[in-house]
């Protein structure tokens, strides 16, 4: 899908991902941050992790994300929430942005490791950003059980993109890292992700009919219904692990 869908579909949202407000917060508390810790945040989106716990734990950092609409809405956000003067954002492709190396006492990506190829590509883009005794966090999809053939094709995934559970934490290992702690989406978690989406790309169809792009949008939407409640609700979760070097 192209960043122009994303853009359209996730107009409504402040949080790019399966997170409801009070799981961006408990991974906050799980993280153990500390006022002055300084984040960097690749594929940032609007920036609500990063403004919301600079405003609840005094953190500081960097957000990277190549849209332009969610920077701007990122922008607004740390005006809106006073922390403008602690965190910054910056447009460009996170995949080859490079940090002065162990800078930043966090550094994540939420489920976005296509920038890496994959858990451990994206691993190793990570870590020199890292401060020695810092943490790592990833957000990654996984199944929770066994997916029929027909949920890779709904989802437009390939079989090797995403594994069980225990085989992100083997991914994760195999990267140079041990899981310290995790928070993992559930069912409503993926609703007022995905199933919010449905209403604004609805509106925006029928406020758009003869958009060049109405016609692919109106697949998006009804491909992404269907694969959520076929699918989606019973065999994909998400979660966010929190990692640090072995």
């Amino acid at each position: 899908m192209s960043l122009r869908f994303h853009e359209i579909a996730e107009s409504g949202h402040r949080i790019l991902n399966p997170f409801t407000e009070e799981k961006l917060a408990l991974l906050g508390r799980v993280a153990r941050l500390r006022h002055g810790m300084r984040l960097l945040d690749l594929c940032c989106g609007k920036g609500e992790m990063l403004c919301s716990w600079s405003l609840e734990h005094g953190i500081e950092g960097t957000g990277v994300d190549i849209s332009e609409a969610f920077l701007d809405a990122a922008h607004e956000r740390a005006v809106e929430l006073g922390v403008a003067g602690r965190v910054r954002f910056e447009r460009g492709d996170a995949g080859a942005y490079r940090a002065e190396p162990g800078s930043y006492d966090v550094v994540s990506c939420l489920g976005a490791t296509w920038i890496g190829g994959g858990v451990e590509g994206t691993v190793k883009l990570m870590l020199p950003a890292l401060a020695e005794d810092g943490i790592l966090l990833v957000g990654e999809p996984y199944w929770t059980d066994e997916p029929p053939a027909a949920a890779y094709e709904a989802f437009g995934f390939g079989p090797d993109d995403f594994t069980s559970l225990a085989g992100t934490f083997d991914r994760f290992e195999a990267a140079g890292t041990e899981v310290l702690e995790m928070v993992l989406a559930d069912g409503d978690s993926w609703d007022r992700y995905a199933a919010s989406q449905w209403w604004t790309v609805s509106d925006w169809l029928r406020a758009n009919p003869g958009d060049p792009d109405a016609g692919e949008m109106r697949t998006f939407l009804e491909r992404g219904r269907r694969s959520h409640i076929e699918y989606g609700r019973r065999y994909l979760g998400w979660g966010v692990f929190v990692l640090r070097r072995r």
